[in-house]
């Protein structure tokens, strides 16, 4: 023991912690920090006869941390070390060193945040960035900051930014031990034999093995995505290696019992050797004795929340760069090895150097609880590596309101506090809370320990999504041979400790539902944002009452409900597909959740008809329950709905008249002229009538004016001209008169309208009605000459200028000739600078 690698650094921890309260060690696996570092802390002076808290973030590395220190003490567990995780605990008074799993730290922050006992807490393996352990990491610092400036705190990584984690700690001394590891030849598959189908990767997995297994000697450590695989894969060597007794196969991941985990951990007998098949659980922490071969998928599974429909998925994504490196050092902690990555070179090149952080990939729902707990509403207030992002957060905060654990002003209710003691996810402890109101608890702890644990269902049994057979199991009323017993144990143990916790629950209010709908019930109450209404389609398809869509992806009998509730959705975007869900009846809907129910008048527009129609709506979210004709609806909301087919069908619709579009080109055109005319239009109040905006503001300045419109061709009645024209001030009119007046007086006396829509705008007028005029015709107080179309008798374009004195002088004689042989009826001067204007033949005139 003596001899491993930590055993040189740990003087410098010691002197580190004597002198300073935090401080960051990095160390490489298999170097011997999780159990040298608590034992050689034991006789520190700081500690004073308290404690030291070592977080773990898995429950087997904790007991096994555990077991190893109170081994090497020569002492039962339970003595100078304990451990305390979920639902078990060996620890006493004489206790020293308590090795916890992250969600029990957050427990004893909450209950004494001076951890009044405590002198160090410990931070194992922080590269893994758990979710619990920067919640409790950001707790610490503040308790330190406020409460307990003489708590010591200590970061244990094997692959970490320490620079970063030092920065967080307030620059604490970083010390690090080189390790000692044995060299790894590490072998990629060919990219042509990396599989395309993840389906296909515990075939591949267990001809792998056995092909290492011929060929190499030692044992054997395979990293699996999920339990999934590893039953594949273990049934598969146990099909073809069944009859060699020197190979022991032994699977490994957190829910497996006690027992069958230290079968995998231990060392081998003599003469034989060892096949593990492990999640991600045994890529640190653990020490798993004689292994010298690994083979790595390259894969894990997590949970992922989507914003977009504030649910978390279970995703299976490929390991980073950092995690393939610790998988690797498996095969190199006693002496040289061998790994082979199930992934091809140019693969490894496009990796994520390191795994993001749980954080910003989490529901943030329970760590918002905690925090207000704490009496944190604004994550800002604490330190952490990754802050909490804004969106995830904001959805958890509306979501615990929703469900009465928060008030508005974001701090923890009443409710909110018994729900953060039943240590689960606030969904589920509300759930459990609730359903004190109708006699429901143990239904309630069964269904919220069957939903915190893998399906109990196995082989085809798993294609069956009503969870409510899977409720009758548990509570013993049916019975499923191929069922998983280990697990039902553990939920029924689970539901045990949280219905002790929901004693002295008030006496029932109201009657319980009927035993068909209480599974939908109870998770309505979990999920009320996934109450679901059949479309009633060949796709299976159902409407959320969260406004999101999802469908069963084969036939099964709850498709042919009418609504239902779903506890678990797999895939994301449009439409996910239910993989659990339980029947839940209208009557029991309008019964349990009337809070969420609400009866308004609706108007929709029907196009095909060019009317409004209206209805009396009940809706449960998202849900149209009922739908009737309403006699009587108010002029507002019909109002409203020709609105709607306006913002749909365009401006376009409107009445426009030559007067109401020459209005609104005129202002859009000195809008446009504001940079170029600073002087003169900074001062001038105009609106903004570009068509987004004009869409945008309907309800200022259209809406007042539908009033008993119900059809597109009450439309017909608008002047909006004058509608217009409301929205700008007098002055206003006055000053947009002056600077873009609507017409302009030429020397014939004729009024001409300006054409704003054409840049620049345009005066369309009779050649023979300008004669008389040297100048080019001016707007903006004469600062912008108007584009003038000269136009013959008969309308046409005969010349187009800004510059109306250069085509007298230059062009007038040529376009004359041609006038003159045309229109020989007309008037055309040789000097039309001093002819009179008109608009008359020479008969005429």
């Amino acid at each position: 023991m003596s001899d491993l690698p930590i055993y040189e650094v740990l003087p410098a921890l010691l002197d580190t912690l004597n002198t300073h309260n935090n401080a960051v060690l990095q160390a490489p696996p298999g170097a011997g920090k999780t159990t040298a570092v608590p034992l050689a802390l034991l006789q520190s002076p700081w500690l004073e006869g308290r404690k030291i808290i070592m977080l773990e973030p898995r429950r087997l590395a904790a007991r096994s941390a555990a077991a190893r220190m109170a081994e090497l003490l020569g002492e039962p567990v339970g003595k100078t070390i304990g451990y305390q995780i979920r639902a078990e605990r060996k620890s006493s008074g004489d206790t020293r060193v308590l090795v916890v799993t992250e969600g029990i730290l957050t427990r004893l922050l909450q209950s004494d945040p001076e951890l009044t006992d405590t002198a160090l807490v410990i931070f194992d393996e922080f590269h893994e960035r758990n979710l619990q352990g920067d919640l409790a990491l950001a707790l610490c610092l503040q308790s330190q900051e406020v409460l307990r400036d003489d708590l010591k705190l200590l970061v244990m990584s094997a692959t970490l930014d320490a620079e970063a984690v030092s920065g967080l700690l307030g620059d604490a001394p970083v010390i690090t031990s080189e390790g000692r590891a044995y060299p790894v030849d590490v072998e990629y598959l060919p990219h042509q034999q990396v599989p395309d189908d993840p389906r296909q990767l515990p075939a591949l997995m267990g001809r792998k093995i056995r092909d290492l297994i011929e060929q190499q000697e030692g044992s054997l450590l395979a990293f699996l995505p999920g339990v999934g695989e590893i039953r594949q894969v273990e049934s598969d060597l146990r099909d073809a290696l069944g009859q060699r007794r020197d190979v022991l196969i032994a699977p490994l991941y957190g829910d497996l019992k006690k027992e069958q985990q230290d079968a995998a951990i231990t060392p081998c007998p003599e003469g034989r050797r060892k096949i593990v098949l492990a999640t991600n659980v045994a890529e640190t922490s653990l020490t798993i004795e004689g292994i010298r071969l690994v083979v790595d998928s390259g894969l894990m599974r997590e949970s992922r929340f989507d914003p977009n429909t504030g649910m978390n998925r279970l995703v299976t994504t490929q390991i980073s760069q950092a995690s393939a490196t610790q998988r690797t050092g498996r095969a190199g902690r006693l002496s040289a090895g061998h790994c082979l990555r199930l992934w091809s070179e140019s693969t490894q090149r496009g990796m994520a150097k390191k795994t993001s952080a749980e954080i910003l990939l989490s529901d943030l729902a329970p760590v918002m609880l905690e925090l207000a707990q704490w009496g944190v509403s604004d994550v800002r207030e604490l330190r952490w590596l990754d802050l909490p992002p804004p969106g995830p957060t904001a959805q958890a905060q509306e979501l615990l309101i929703e469900l009465g654990a928060l008030d508005r002003e974001l701090r923890i209710t009443e409710h909110g506090k018994k729900m953060l003691s039943l240590g689960t996810h606030p969904r589920l402890a509300h759930m459990m809370l609730k359903s004190a109101e109708f006699g429901l608890e143990e239904q309630a702890c069964l269904l919220a320990a069957l939903l915190s644990e893998r399906d109990i269902f196995r082989g085809e049994q798993r294609w069956n999504r009503d969870i409510h057979k899977r409720m009758e199991v548990l509570s013993g009323t049916s019975k499923n041979n191929s069922a998983d017993f280990a697990a039902i144990q553990r939920i029924r143990q689970q539901a045990k400790i949280w219905r002790a916790q929901l004693t002295g629950s008030p006496q029932p209010k109201t009657q319980a539902p009927d035993q068909f709908d209480t599974t939908g019930v109870l998770l309505g109450f979990a999920y009320p944002d996934r109450i679901a209404k059949s479309r009633h389609d060949r796709e299976r398809r159902f409407l959320l009452s969260g406004g999101r869509g999802a469908h069963f992806s084969h036939d099964d009998e709850l498709a042919l409900q009418d609504y239902i509730v779903i506890a678990d959705l797999d895939g994301h975007g449009r439409d996910a597909r239910i993989q659990l869900a339980a029947r839940i009846s209208r009557e029991a809907l309008d019964e349990y959740f009337s809070d969420l129910i609400e009866t308004e008048e609706s108007v929709r527009w029907d196009s095909s008809a060019g009317r409004a129609i209206a209805s009396i709506q009940t809706r449960l979210g998202k849900l149209v329950l009922e739908d009737k004709p309403a006699q009587d609806v108010s002029p507002e909301l019909l109002s409203r709905a020709l609105l709607d087919a306006i913002r749909q069908s365009g401006l376009r619709v409107l009445p426009w008249s030559t007067e109401s579009e020459n209005l609104l080109e005129r202002v859009r055109f000195l809008q446009s002229q504001r940079e170029n005319f600073s002087d003169l239009l900074d001062s001038l109040a105009l609106p903004d009538w570009t068509e987004a905006a004009l869409l945008e503001s309907m309800d200022d300045w259209l809406l007042p004016h539908l009033s008993g419109f119900s059809k597109l061709d009450h439309l017909k009645q608008l002047d909006l001209k004058n509608i217009l024209l409301t929205q700008l001030e007098w002055s206003s009119q006055q000053r947009l008169d002056e600077l873009a007046p609507s017409h302009i007086q030429v020397p014939s006396g004729s009024r001409i309208a300006i054409q704003y829509g054409e840049t620049p705008p345009v005066l369309a007028v009779r050649l023979q009605e300008m004669f008389g005029l040297e100048q080019t015709p001016t707007i903006l107080n004469g600062r912008y000459p108007l584009m003038i179309h000269l136009l013959s008798p008969a309308q046409r374009p005969v010349q187009v200028t800004r510059d109306l004195t250069s085509f007298w002088k230059n062009t007038y004689q040529e376009v004359k000739k041609e006038l003159r042989i045309k229109y020989q009826k007309h008037f055309w001067p040789d000097d039309p600078t001093t002819a009179q204007a008109t608009n008359k033949t020479k008969k005429r005139m």
